[in-house]
């Protein structure tokens, strides 16, 4: 079910981005804004990445193949790396147009064309924004949760534009009608430069995943739960492994046993797995848990 409504909203949002993008490169070109025209590439992007997430979201459903034994769940971190490289890259470039725009004096806008773009963008992404957030209290997706930034950009890129646009047009027949063409170039300029470190610390975060850094919570978690295996059961010692890889947890506890530790039989051990397993919490198909027992602590390293 999680599954499915991950898939709904990431539907909703591309078919929506589509929308956006679309009418960002026509009234772009109408009004003569490279604000406008930078916010329906955004957009356009934004959807191309997003569609790349409900692929992968469709493949982390899915049972493990032959190929791909360990499941899908690296390809999420590798995605989101990549789409905040791209947003970051696209941000910059724009950047260095609006620089270049403003030292070549500035460009001349169709005001009316670019406020009702403008009012309309704002309106569709407060509902994105809000129809995403409360989605994702129960999906719990990052993928839904890099949607919802994304769509908090577009609208803080074109709350900003909106704002700027009637300020420009109330200079008109004023003594600073010559700083009309630069409120385009300067606007995106502002803009690129405060959204440049959003996509940045996904970036930083999706690469702690893709080279499987140990989150320093569940590492203590497991830790704590493993010690009170070994003292509860009598264990010489026990190692614990863990890493992340977007949605999934890897958990791997080894315990030590004693050299005259009576085992019984191997529902004894079993015993002991379904409780670690247990006090582990998260048991699901997002969590990969393995607890293996050894009396030489060269297998537990």
């Amino acid at each position: 079910m999680t599954t499915s409504a991950e898939e709904t909203v990431l539907k909703r949002s591309i078919a929506m981005t589509v929308l956006v993008g679309a009418s960002g490169v026509a009234f772009g070109i109408l009004s003569g804004s490279l604000s406008i025209v930078f916010d329906g590439v955004f957009s356009a992007v934004d959807a191309a990445m997003t569609g790349l997430a409900l692929l992968v979201a469709r493949l982390i459903a899915r049972d493990t193949s032959r190929r791909f034994q360990m499941g899908f769940w690296h390809f999420e971190p590798m995605v989101l790396a990549f789409n905040g490289a791209l947003l970051t890259l696209l941000s910059f470039y724009a950047f260095v147009n609006a620089v270049a725009t403003i030292l070549a004096g500035g460009r001349e806008l169709v005001f009316d064309w670019a406020i009702v773009y403008a009012v309309l963008v704002l309106a569709i992404c407060a509902v994105m924004i809000t129809t995403g957030r409360r989605a994702n209290r129960t999906i719990g997706s990052q993928f839904v949760a890099l949607d919802i930034k994304g769509w908090t950009m577009s609208g803080a890129i074109t709350a900003a534009l909106l704002v700027a646009f009637v300020v420009a047009s109330l200079l008109e027949g004023t003594r600073y009608a010559w700083a009309m063409p630069y409120v385009d170039p300067t606007i995106l300029a502002v803009l690129t430069l405060c959204l440049i470190p959003v996509p940045l610390r996904t970036v930083a975060a999706a690469l702690q995943d893709v080279f499987l850094v140990a989150p320093a919570e569940l590492d203590r978690h497991v830790a704590g739960v493993a010690a009170a295996a070994v003292r509860r059961h009598g264990f010489r010692d026990a190692r614990t492994y863990v890493a992340k890889a977007g949605r999934s947890r890897l958990v791997e506890v080894h315990f030590i046993l004693p050299p005259d530790f009576a085992i019984g039989s191997v529902a004894v051990l079993d015993a002991v797995r379904e409780e670690v397993g247990a006090a582990i919490g998260g048991e699901g198909r997002d969590r990969w848990l393995t607890i293996a027992f050894t009396g030489d602590a060269k297998w537990a390293e």
